[in-house]
């Protein structure tokens, strides 16, 4: 018997290595989606993290203890386990890369590739094709034909006993449409001669218009379009839905199986008992494993797209006119919907979390008057920790209201195809567009100045703006029944979330300092004219803190309308500290201009927030919209790509009037 740890580890750390290898693997299988959803429980996005991390590392280092251990000469069955272990190496398909980042580090992978197994060689290559230059490689290289794959018109009569008839539609004019979001989001562009469009250019055109009848499909669309997005950059979806891909999944099964029964047949005299149910149990665990992906594979909506394209027409014929691909998708949604199918095969949505962030500059800093707020604020700071705990207290998400995803779903009102370039880019600058001489005579002049010379100065000025003229509103009593406060406070709150706490979903170097600044304005005038009236206790403030990251609140309270009455009311004469930091006093210029403005001022505010978030949406980097699918994704990337679909609509048209 062992006479220690020591002992103890080092007669089972084999054994401890391999289970806790397995134990890994399935983490990674049924928790690998809950990136895909902005308000995942932090405990399960750390677990999936700890499971990425330590997967890898954990397998190699068993594959170490296995063959150089002295163990191995006392556990005979121990050499049967390294191709478990090589297996587990290559990773789940469901994630390949937990962050962009992770992608451009395949020629490690492939060096580790090198040294360990071939099996290590399918996640390389995935890896590698998710890489941003292979895929714009592979744009200009791949047949212009090929990316457009229209089957979404065949065999819909097969979807006619789906319980979700019109979401499987929509899927298939994601794949349609796929093409699009592919080369916008690695900024590329597909060869072809300019005089004569392919008629799939014009099969391209007619789905985007036919969608646009439907605002809420198209936006559906665009969701689905991004969640094929995130397949690419982040799973094996380009290796699996390959030949090589299905043979591995086809052949990985029956490989295990054939496994089992020679174990079962084989005499397991000798051999411990531990270590034989070791072995069961890493059998069984594999078989499910490989099940599981063979099943998820043959019914994913990536075979779908794979039979369409293949050149056998044969196996096109027998797998989508006979009908037996869509019975066996089919079956497996049903499966997936069912209790024991949500553990095992725990399927990814197709759509958008749904829901924005929210900070509101003037409920930040009146959150600082409160004594315990304020005591907790100062030692998270010592601690190193005062940006998570400001972004924790006072940025929220709230489910996007309907009458916000209405205003962004009709994109083509209000951004016209003759207002993007060649690049695909906006050609005005933010506001301009907003504040047009035709809609409101004189305005834009006179608030020229206050639309800053930095995008983030600009999101600042008028965030306060807002909140002073909403204050104002609110006291004469106007905003009863009105649905465009919400939309706009939604709006004007959003971007300055992202300014704060996502500031490269935003064009631009990040202006911190713009923020701080401001900031310690607010402060001054907190201090100097506000006092908070009751103090919160400890346990409120811990229990605000460890709340989900998920609430509805978008009334401003007592004391903001205060601090944005007396902000609103300061004299106009410019002083000192306006000198140094004149965004307060712009913002106060601002609300007493359009306060008196004989047009309504909540619809300046509309179109001008509007305005700002389809620039932000359009001038973002690429990179930061594919890095933040990762997590969910962003209420400007579904935007942007709807952009992006009035670009190709646009670059049609004129290849259709050079032609004639």
């Amino acid at each position: 018997m062992a006479g220690g740890p020591m002992d103890v580890w080092n007669e089972w750390a084999t054994q401890i290595l391999v289970l806790l290898s397995l134990a890994l693997q399935i983490v990674l299988h049924v928790s690998a989606k809950v990136r895909q959803r902005e308000a995942s429980s932090v405990l399960l996005r750390l677990l999936l993290w700890l499971a990425y991390q330590l997967a890898d590392s954990t397998a190699t280092y068993a594959v170490g203890q296995l063959f150089f251990s002295s163990t191995s000469r006392d556990h005979h069955l121990v050499a049967f386990w390294a191709p478990f272990l090589l297996l587990h190496l290559g990773g789940p398909d469901n994630i390949t890369a937990y962050a962009l980042e992770d992608s451009k580090l395949w020629k490690r992978h492939f060096l580790s590739l090198v040294v360990q197994s071939s099996v290590y060689g399918e996640r390389t290559w995935a890896l590698w094709c998710a890489n941003f230059s292979t895929l714009q490689s592979s744009l200009k290289v791949m047949a212009r034909e090929k990316h457009h794959q229209h089957f979404y018109a065949e065999h819909q009569d097969q979807y006619t006993d789906f319980d979700d008839v019109d979401g499987e539609l929509l899927l298939q004019y994601a794949h349609s449409l796929f093409h699009i979001c592919k080369r916008g989001i690695v900024d590329s562009v597909i060869d072809g001669d300019p005089d004569s469009p392919s008629e799939v250019d014009s099969a391209t055109n007619e789905i985007i218009w036919s969608l646009m009848d439907d605002r809420a499909r198209m936006w559906t669309v665009m969701e689905m379009e991004l969640s094929l997005m995130y397949d690419i950059l982040y799973t094996k979806a380009s290796v699996i839905h390959s030949w090589f891909g299905y043979c591995i999944r086809v052949v990985s099964p029956l490989a295990i199986v054939a496994s089992l029964v020679l174990f079962q047949l084989n005499r397991k005299d000798g051999y411990s008992r531990v270590d034989v149910a070791i072995t069961y149990t890493l059998l069984g665990g594999a078989l499910v494993l490989e099940t599981r992906s063979l099943l998820a594979a043959l019914g994913s909506s990536w075979a779908l797209a794979f039979l369409c394209g293949t050149r056998w027409n044969w196996l096109r014929h027998a797998a989508l006119c006979t009908g037996r691909w869509h019975r066996l998708r089919r079956a497996l949604v049903s499966l997936r919907r069912s209790p024991p199918g949500k553990m095992i095969m725990a399927g990814s949505s197709r759509r958008w979390p749904g829901t924005i962030g929210q900070h509101n500059m003037l409920r930040f800093r009146t959150g600082q008057l409160d004594p315990t707020s304020r005591w907790l604020g100062d030692i998270s700071k010592m601690l190193g920790l005062r940006e998570w705990w400001d972004r924790r207290c006072y940025s929220w998400n709230i489910i996007i209201p309907e009458k916000v995803k209405e205003r962004a779903q009709a994109v083509q009102t209000w951004v016209s195809p003759h207002d993007i370039n060649t690049m695909g880019l906006l050609r005005h600058k933010w506001g301009e567009s907003a504040l047009d001489e035709k809609r409101y005579p004189g305005l834009f002049e006179r608030l020229r100045t206050f639309l800053g010379v930095d995008f983030h100065e600009s999101i600042i000025i008028w965030h306060i703006a807002t909140d002073l003229i909403l204050a104002e509103r609110k006291q004469r009593g106007h905003d009863s029944g009105d649905h465009r406060v919400e939309v706009v406070r939604t709006l004007s709150n959003y971007m300055m979330f992202l300014l704060v706490d996502r500031p490269d979903m935003l064009p631009g170097l990040p202006q911190n300092w713009l923020d701080k600044q401001t900031c310690k304005n607010l402060d001054r005038i907190c201090k100097k004219h506000l006092v908070h009236p009751r103090g919160n206790s400890f346990c409120t403030m811990l229990e605000k803190m460890f709340r989900p990251h998920h609430h509805c609140g978008l009334e401003s309270s007592e004391l903001e309308e205060k601090l944005a009455d007396i902000i609103l009311k300061e004299p106009q004469e410019k002083k000192a500290s306006d000198s140094e930091n004149p965004w307060l006093m712009y913002a106060r210029k601002i609300a007493a201009e359009l306060l008196v403005y004989e047009n309504d001022e909540l619809r300046v505010l509309l179109d001008l927030w509007t305005d700002f978030l389809a620039y932000a949406a359009n001038r973002c980097s690429r990179e930061s919209h594919a890095r933040k699918l990762s997590s969910g994704g962003e209420f400007t990337t579904v935007l942007w790509l709807l952009i992006e679909h009035l670009c190709q609509v646009k670059a049609v048209a004129k290849q259709g009037q050079s032609r004639v």
